[in-house]
């Protein structure tokens, strides 16, 4: 039997989630709360399989919650259900340990196979959610400006970031100033500033010295 618990402030939604829920032979409701804070205690006190979790609550909301929820109950998997697709809100809770992600426009049956799937180790996430995380973790594994630089043209990246012009440049590394001005300007086109002085910010700010 998978346990679950329901958690959200409308009374008419746990009414009927619950009722619903209790058509299918293999899930029981062992709990309801109208908050944050008594989902978790709730969850600590009955260690459901699944918690059904509404984001936006009085008092203690979703996100934080979730996070008790899952230092309470860790074998409890939280999805998500709520009205809201706000980046504020998915990325908190996914962060927090929520396990699946799901509209209220959902379906029942929708919910129902989230909940054996959650059990079964596999989530569920809208699909508007699952193409924020992807654009999310597309972004995140994007290099750095920096990144893309050559070896010669960091090391003199790194040489403008210690305030040397272009002829000490040339000098320090026994290269033509033709080839430091070539080396400047493909440097500030792939960073992407403006001039000198910006890709001197640059340095100091990614710590590159």
């Amino acid at each position: 039997m998978i346990r679950v618990i329901l958690v959200d402030d409308h009374e008419m939604v746990r009414m009927g989630l619950a009722a619903y829920l209790s058509t299918e032979d293999d899930i029981e409701v062992v709990g309801e709360a109208a908050n944050g804070e008594e989902g978790a205690r709730l969850a600590a006190q009955l260690q459901p399989d699944v918690v059904l979790m509404d984001l936006v609550m009085e008092g203690m909301d979703g996100v934080e919650a979730t996070r008790r929820i899952r230092e309470v109950c860790p074998s409890a998997k939280v999805i998500v259900l709520t009205s809201f697709l706000d980046d504020e809100k998915v990325y908190p809770v996914i962060e927090a340990g929520a396990f699946s992600y799901l509209l209220k426009t959902s379906r029942a049956a929708e919910i129902v196979r989230a909940i054996r799937a959650a059990v079964a180790g596999e989530p569920v996430l809208e699909s508007r959610v699952a193409s924020k995380i992807m654009a999310r973790f597309r972004e995140e594994q994007k290099p750095l400006p920096h990144e893309q630089l050559t070896p010669r043209e960091l090391e003199v990246l790194k040489l403008i970031g210690q305030g040397l012009s272009n002829q000490e440049i040339a000098d320090k590394l026994f290269i033509g100033i033709k080839t430091v001005k070539t080396h400047v300007s493909n440097i500030l086109s792939k960073l992407q500033v403006e001039d000198r002085t910006q890709a001197a910010i640059y340095v100091h700010t990614h710590k590159l010295l």
